[in-house]
């Protein structure tokens, strides 16, 4: 491909006279546009960030050899066959930054795409290799299709009519072959915005149609009481026996979400809009006060980190985009956007808090694709400035008990403290996967952040390149949880998918009693016989106390209760007696005691590490089957 850089030079002085005319009204904007409660402002420093750290990634060359223009992922030693999606946020910062090296990488990187992903059916591959999936083609057409629509003009023309025409053979793979059913449910939902783009851009309309068919059949997945998008399972609209319906969070907030806001919005689809509206506010109820995704308990958190999901796009397009509805959608993109500026180190975001503090390389999906998610906003950005101060997110709030009955979780807000439990036992297409049986899947605190935060049961790499592989010696789960071993298999009450949980209130105490049996992944008990294990979440104002018991232990068998602690390794740890311990949090200490002793597990390191949700942690155990644990922040 060619293009003409006197052209874009000549495109980039006439921007900066635009932008020298209109200085007065810059200026008159600097206070809020320095703000760090500016998300257009946070949001175009960071791509710009991220922009960076994808091109040192880049494989230089003149596209001659087969790995000319791919940018390389620094954790995976490979290609990701979806990398061409950062030619979008490439072309805008080549657009807004007057920087033809942006230009110079975006058609490396698109001639990369055409030499090893490109399929004559009009699909591009997953990964560069035969056989991989090909539904990522329509990730892939709305990043082209943004990419050229809002900035072609600083390419040449002959390479912008090259995209557009790839972007046709694009567009007829998913028309002929996307529908209900076809993957996860993100696939279709997300195939209705990207068909009606194409519809519009390349005066399509059976595009246009079958986009707007989707769209509205994607009406009827959204589950009846708590409307949350549903298929997110293999199979995809089948319901679990406690009548739980398929369910993600990051994916439904990361994609799903953000696809029919593009489209309602593209459309003027009202219908579909209201609907969307509704779902936005329930899946809204899982932010945490930091900006982080509560998805502790989804059937795909096996791709879960804190800030959303491995190789999803972002919330930002479906709730800043939205602002205007609910100023609570606006604080949402914007904590979202704070977090994953957190997370960001040397140009890259990386897979959680403390996967840069444990010395683990980040894998570079996590960059480009939400690249994409801020390229989006940044072009439907909104000129209102939006103050939320005095906004509160539902989770900032305190209100006890929220009862989610579609996916059986309950949400715990008591004075300082969030919690969450959970008994939904919905299965993706893995045994051990998310955490069940009654968990305290996630407990956070204002002063102290996340105290514990469930994993996978087994991590296992699902999508194998599209994870990281787990080195680590002494890894385990970093759910709180009772555990027994027997004859080489593992018997856990988190992976008990009958479990019973009934929430009250008793005074000022909210209290979770939850009912389950010790089982293996196949949810079978021991040889021996079932194992019946109780335990009480009760939840003040100052604590938290766990009550834990077992009826059940012989001398071959021994029963444990682990408690991962959530902790990087910088904070200070002490063993204050054999049944107290202190963490050091900085601006507040962590206090744990128990009736039993409480013993650390051996580390290789100074914490162990899961890539779900992306965090250190201490390794705590108490070596009986009951046991009375106080969680309090001083």
């Amino acid at each position: 491909m060619t293009y003409s850089r006197r052209k874009f030079i000549q495109v980039s002085a006439l921007s900066g006279a635009g932008v020298y005319m209109g200085i007065n009204m810059i200026e008159c904007k600097s206070q809020a546009e320095s703000s760090p409660t500016n998300l257009y402002t946070l949001s175009n420093n960071l791509l710009r960030e991220w922009g960076e750290g994808l091109l040192r990634l880049q494989a230089k060359g003149n596209n001659s050899g087969p790995g000319s223009g791919s940018i390389i992922c620094p954790a995976c030693g490979l290609i990701h066959g979806r990398s061409g999606d950062a030619i979008y946020p490439l072309l805008y910062l080549a657009d807004k930054n007057n920087d033809s090296k942006y230009i110079d990488s975006a058609l490396h990187l698109y001639q990369w795409m055409e030499n090893n992903v490109s399929e004559p059916d009009g699909a591009w591959l997953n990964d560069p290799i035969k056989g991989a999936w090909k539904g990522i083609t329509v990730f892939g057409s709305i990043a082209l299709a943004e990419a050229v629509k809002n900035h072609g003009h600083v390419l040449d023309p002959k390479d912008k009519e090259q995209m557009i025409d790839r972007l046709k053979k694009a567009g007829d793979f998913i028309f002929t072959n996307f529908r209900m059913g076809y993957g996860n449910i993100n696939y279709p939902i997300t195939a209705s915005y990207a068909l009606s783009l194409l519809g519009e851009m390349l005066d399509e309309p059976r595009f246009k149609s079958k986009g707007k068919d989707l769209a509205h059949e994607s009406l009827r997945f959204f589950t009846p009481k708590n409307k949350f998008i549903y298929g997110e399972g293999k199979p995809y609209d089948t319901l679990s026996p406690k009548g739980c319906f398929p369910v993600d969070l990051g994916y439904n907030v990361e994609e799903s979400l953000p696809a029919l806001v593009l489209y309602s919005l593209l459309t003027n689809d009202q219908e579909v809009m209201e609907v969307t509206v509704d779902s936005l506010k329930t899946h809204m109820e899982f932010m945490l006060p930091d900006g982080g995704w509560d998805n502790s308990w989804g059937t795909r958190n096996f791709k879960w980190t804190w800030w959303g999901s491995r190789t999803s796009d972002g919330c930002q397009p479906a709730y800043a985009l939205l602002a205007d509805k609910d100023l609570r959608f606006y604080k949402v993109a914007l904590k979202n956007t704070q977090l994953l500026k957190n997370c960001t180190n040397e140009g890259l975001l990386y897979g959680g808090p403390h996967l840069y503090a444990h010395g683990i390389s980040p894998c570079v999906h996590h960059t480009f694709c939400h690249g994409k998610a801020l390229a989006i906003i940044l072009d439907h950005r909104s000129e209102h400035q939006y103050d939320v101060e005095n906004v509160k997110l539902p989770r900032e709030t305190v209100y006890g008990i929220k009862s989610f009955e579609d996916i059986q979780t309950w949400l715990v807000s008591k004075g300082k403290f969030r919690a969450t439990v959970t008994g939904y036992d919905m299965e993706y297409s893995m045994k051990s996967g998310h955490a069940t049986g009654g968990a305290l899947s996630m407990l956070w605190h204002e002063k102290a952040g996340v105290i514990f935060a469930a994993s996978m049961n087994k991590y296992q790499l699902v999508e194998k390149l599209n994870m990281q592989a787990d080195k680590s010696v002494d890894s385990m789960s970093l759910t709180p949880r009772v555990e027994m071993k027997y004859n080489s298999a593992e018997y856990t009450n988190v992976s008990d998918l009958k479990a019973e949980i009934e929430c009250r209130q008793d005074g000022e105490t909210w209290i979770a009693e939850t009912n389950s049996k010790l089982v293996d992944e196949n949810q079978d008990s021991p040889s021996i016989g079932d194992v019946f294990c109780a335990v009480k979440y009760i939840f003040s104002d100052e604590k938290i106390i766990l009550k834990y018991q077992c009826d059940y232990q012989i001398e071959d068998a021994p029963i444990r209760i682990l408690l991962p602690v959530i902790s990087v390794h910088t904070e200070t740890f002490t063993l204050f007696s054999d049944r107290v311990i202190f963490i050091e949090k900085g601006n507040c200490t962590l206090k744990i005691s128990a009736d039993q002793p409480i013993e650390q597990l051996p580390m290789s390191g100074k914490r162990i590490f899961n890539f779900v949700p992306g965090m250190e942690a201490i390794p705590l155990v108490i070596n009986n089957r009951r046991a009375e644990i106080i969680i309090e922040v001083v």
